[in-house]
């Protein structure tokens, strides 16, 4: 008899078991709507007891709560996974594919995430200062080219609020099916460089010139 997906988790640890669970729910929100969310279909879905979910994430409010987080903890783990470069701009552009290729390859976290997959979800207070903390990533990538002299004529919040937007906007627009190869690529980065642009310096500007607003 072929295994559940819990009982091959269980041979991995707890960590595993959990993604696993988290996994299966987020599929099932996604594919057939908050109702399907219940305790006992994950369960079935996972082969695993109901007993197991309630004494991980203590029934289905945390179970929802812990989907929210879930998509932000492998959302910040894929955006640093960007190798630092010296050339910052090149950086933050680099952030910015990183951006897409999670929600590419994560889409149903991304739509618990941003696009409300989980309607009347209320995350606590903490939920909410860990989701931030992903955001900052992409601010402190704006104000280090600030800093640098590569940009200008806005905060790093400002600009970073700028470009949060209109990524959010195309990938949005992509998953839903709306985009597809090679233009989703072409488009996408094209966009990026649209909503940088007019805060570019020139490269041949004196130094002297290269101030943070």
């Amino acid at each position: 008899m072929a295994s559940t997906a819990y009982q091959q988790a269980q041979q991995e640890g707890q960590g595993v078991v959990r993604a696993v669970i988290l996994d299966a729910a987020t599929h099932l929100l996604v594919t057939e709507g908050p109702a399907a969310l219940t305790v006992r279909r994950i369960a079935g879905e996972v082969g695993c007891s109901t007993k197991v979910i309630y004494t991980l994430f203590g029934g289905k409010d945390g179970l929802s709560e812990a989907l929210w987080l879930e998509g932000f903890a492998r959302f910040e783990r894929r955006l640093l996974a960007v190798p630092v470069q010296d050339d910052l701009l090149a950086y933050l552009r680099a952030g910015l594919e990183a951006y897409r290729d999670y929600a590419l390859a994560q889409p149903d976290y991304y739509r618990v995430m941003f696009q409300g997959a989980l309607p009347g979800l209320q995350p606590g207070p903490e939920a909410v200062a860990t989701a931030k903390h992903t955001f900052e990533l992409l601010v402190r990538r704006v104000q280090g080219c600030l800093e640098r002299g590569l940009l200008r004529g806005g905060t790093a919040e400002e600009i970073a609020d700028l470009l949060w937007m209109a990524i959010h906007g195309a990938v949005s627009l992509e998953i839903s099916g709306f985009f597809h190869e090679p233009e989703a690529t072409r488009r996408y980065r094209a966009l990026c460089s649209s909503v940088l642009s007019p805060f570019l310096l020139p490269p041949d500007l004196p130094p002297d010139e290269r101030t943070t607003p």
